[in-house]
């Protein structure tokens, strides 16, 4: 009993452990974005810049860049990644029926009838039913399980280091326009240095702490511009086609056999998924995006396209709990009949 004791205090501190180095990354960045405004704000507009025009139309400029580039940050990293919602849960005599069962093809069948009532299209790669042994939940199409937040994720995209959270259905527009705002963000630090650093390069301003906040400035933009350029290259042609980066790794699975192109609908209805139909709002950090991440259109079923919820989505959509997961749910269900 005590070695017992002593396993689970262990796999608690070991635990623990893990999610305070998961937030090191986004230190780092909050470090270098911190970093960068002192160097930009002090060192070179107050400081560098003798022209009261050309520094209050810089100092304007770079706040509106900051504040975008954080709002989008901050919201990337604490919005909770969206779960399965109770309807996807076995019951509790399902779950007795399914435990007591031995035989592998009478558990399969079993989640086979569950699965009649609810919104499902893909299947395992095996052409059986998904089912989470952890969450004991059966997966909606595109939801996977992530062993980092222990949970499963409803379209989940993958878990990334640098916003320590999943990034998926309830924060992928975040996250995309983080990823926009950062490159905005370093594009116009380093054109509004750059004349800055060239004469600092060549000796035309002198020498002082500014010369070092200038220069390694413009590279430090240029470095994180490169790299977030393809990153964000990726993640629009993932859009464009209507994929996570799970699904370009490894096609879903439905019915008929894997498809990697199942959900793609459209470049445009594609956009309207991530970004909703109001364009007004696709650049502001504000969850618009379509659905209720439960079940998505596919693309040979013309009337679902029409419809970002299932057709008979009366027989499981009604909410049996006031969940944070039935949250966004809710807002895509009266966004639409609004409509």
């Amino acid at each position: 009993k005590e070695e017992g004791w002593m396993n689970m205090a262990l796999s608690r501190g070991l635990r623990c452990c893990q999610r305070v180095f998961s937030w090191i990354p986004v230190l780092i960045i909050t470090a270098v974005v911190l970093w960068s405004y002192y160097a930009y704000v002090f060192e070179l507009c107050l400081f560098t810049i003798t022209n009261t025009l050309e520094k209050v139309a810089y100092l304007l400029m770079f706040h509106i860049c900051f504040v975008m580039f954080f709002w989008t940050y901050w919201k990337s990293i604490f919005t909770p990644p969206a779960t399965p919602c109770k309807k996807f849960q076995l019951s509790y005599s399902d779950k007795q029926r399914y435990d007591l069962e031995e035989r592998p093809d009478a558990q399969k069948q079993i989640l086979v009838e569950i699965s009649k009532k609810l919104p499902i299209s893909t299947r395992a790669q095996s052409g059986a039913i998904r089912f989470c042994d952890r969450c004991q939940v059966l997966k909606p199409d595109r939801c996977h399980h992530c062993s980092v937040c222990e949970t499963c994720v409803l379209k989940m995209d993958h878990h990334c280091p640098w916003v320590n959270n999943c990034v998926g259905f309830s924060n992928y527009k975040f996250f995309l326009l983080f990823l926009s705002y950062s490159m905005l963000y370093c594009v116009f630090i380093a054109a509004s240095v750059f004349q800055y650093f060239f004469k600092f390069w060549v000796g035309d301003l002198p020498n002082g702490p500014a010369k070092f906040h200038v220069l390694f400035l413009m590279f430090v933009a240029l470095m994180f511009f490169i790299s977030l350029m393809f990153l964000f290259g990726y993640h629009c042609w993932l859009v464009a086609k209507n994929r996570s980066t799970l699904e370009a790794f490894s096609a879903p699975v439905f019915i008929s056999g894997a498809d990697r192109n199942g959900f793609n609908v459209g470049i445009r209805k594609n956009l309207e998924q991530v970004f909703g139909e109001n364009r007004r709002l696709w650049l502001i950090p504000v969850f618009t995006s379509q659905g209720n991440g439960h079940h998505f259109p596919l693309k040979n079923h013309s009337s679902a396209s029409q419809n970002p919820l299932l057709p008979n989505e009366d027989m499981w959509d009604e909410s049996d709990d006031g969940s944070e997961e039935g949250s966004l749910e809710n807002l895509a269900l009266e966004r639409n009949l609004t409509k």
